[in-house]
């Protein structure tokens, strides 16, 4: 049986979307990351970088969202569209900016202190995700999917976190990107959506965001390195 080591965030969220729409059998297991599971010695076996997702299928480990994705696709022969270099592009393009700056956007609009000017690292990061969603809107214009005429894991990729626009840029982001908008709402209709927003519902996370969960997800706020 697959493991499927996760909570609610985006990155784990577009996995349990494709194990969804797989029809793949799988053990969810989760890790309250608030509570600092991500840290225990057995789950750092699976992810050394200490984050969800992470699969263990039958032995064969892997992290990272976008890895997962792609070997689930490579595993079931689903969700992959032919052209292989612009399913990397985009991709790639997914795991290495709009995820990161769209990570970075949330932290400086709703996590850090209050007490401290983050002016020049907040605008930064809602630039570049701005920017991003930018590139992906124009891309979208007379397509439907992002590569080729099907729906894929570069599709999956975005959604994940598409779908937070208004959380990460302001209520009304989406009136910008309206092609993105018109992918993640086709997406989150799908039956397989609903059930992997909803896999989190059936555990008990930690809600509250106090002095112990913002220890255990940002670090970097009682360490100094430099």
């Amino acid at each position: 049986m697959l493991r499927f080591y996760f909570n609610g965030s985006p990155n784990p969220t577009k996995v349990a979307l494709l194990l969804e729409e797989s029809g793949l059998a799988f053990e969810p297991v989760k890790i309250d990351t608030r509570k600092g599971e991500q840290f225990a010695s057995e789950f750092l076996k699976i992810n050394p970088n200490g984050k969800v997702p992470a699969i263990d299928d039958n032995g064969t480990i892997v992290f990272d969202s976008n890895a997962i994705l792609l070997y689930l696709a490579e595993k079931t022969g689903k969700f992959l569209p032919s052209n292989r270099a612009e399913l990397l592009s985009w991709l790639m393009f997914v795991a290495t900016g709009v995820g990161p700056y769209s990570g970075q956007a949330v932290h400086f609009k709703h996590f850090a202190p209050k007490d401290q000017n983050h002016d020049y690292a907040h605008n930064r990061y809602q630039y570049e995700t701005d920017r991003h969603y930018r590139i992906l809107d124009g891309h979208l214009e007379g397509r439907r999917y992002m590569v080729g005429d099907s729906y894929s894991i570069v599709d999956m990729a975005l959604w994940g976190w598409a779908r937070m626009v208004p959380f990460k840029l302001g209520d009304d982001a989406f009136a910008r990107y309206p092609n993105v908008k018109r992918l993640v709402d086709e997406i989150s209709a799908r039956p397989a959506a609903a059930r992997a927003i909803a896999l989190k519902d059936k555990f008990t996370f930690k809600a509250e965001m106090d002095d112990e969960a913002r220890s255990n997800m940002f670090k970097h706020m009682t360490t100094k390195v430099a």
